[in-house]
């Protein structure tokens, strides 16, 4: 082996390594920059995030950096974390998509937060209601966290008081 063949050698691999550089760049130019939830470890998330889609409400999905994430859109318009806290009883709206109960939160509108409601751990799904509705988001998306199994469900005032109403409490009222 001769001492000019290896530097034409790492010449050649030096090329190579720059011209594929920009390929390299160009798929990390996409990565939506996302927290992970704290139990996004989570045997659920797991299952849930493999049955994500690749396309949410005519958006197409992009690469995010953190475990049981998804993001659609450019710029995200949709994103998708699995792995928060269960929450308790909410005085949100709650209803259901496809099978899958979840609260509204509409406190930061056009950016709706919608999370799962009954299943642990919590799915939430951020929507900016200026690009995509929300339910043109969830129905892709409940169809993924339905593969896990419901713990509790959303009541309305209805199923709570059996159709009736609420009297007040205290003495009845005295007869005229």
């Amino acid at each position: 082996m001769s001492t000019r063949s290896r530097p034409a050698r790492m010449r050649r691999a030096s090329v190579a390594l720059i011209a594929s550089a920009p390929l390299a760049l160009a798929g990390c130019a996409g990565t939506v920059n996302l927290e992970a939830a704290p139990e996004s470890n989570a045997y659920a998330c797991a299952e849930i995030s493999v049955r994500l889609p690749d396309e949410v409400a005519g958006l197409d999905r992009r690469a995010t950096n953190a475990q049981a994430t998804a993001a659609w859109g450019d710029p995200a318009a949709v994103i998708y974390r699995c792995g928060l806290p269960a929450p308790g009883p909410s005085e949100l709206p709650c209803f259901t998509v496809d099978g899958v109960d979840w609260l509204l939160d509409e406190s930061d509108a056009p950016r709706y937060v919608f999370t799962t409601y009954g299943r642990e751990p919590a799915t939430e799904v951020i929507v900016d209601n200026d690009v995509v509705r929300g339910p043109d988001a969830l129905r892709p998306l409940s169809v993924a966290v339905a593969s896990t199994e419901p713990t509790a469900q959303c009541l309305a005032a209805t199923d709570v008081f059996a159709g009736g109403s609420v009297a007040p409490q205290g003495d009845p009222p005295a007869d005229e």
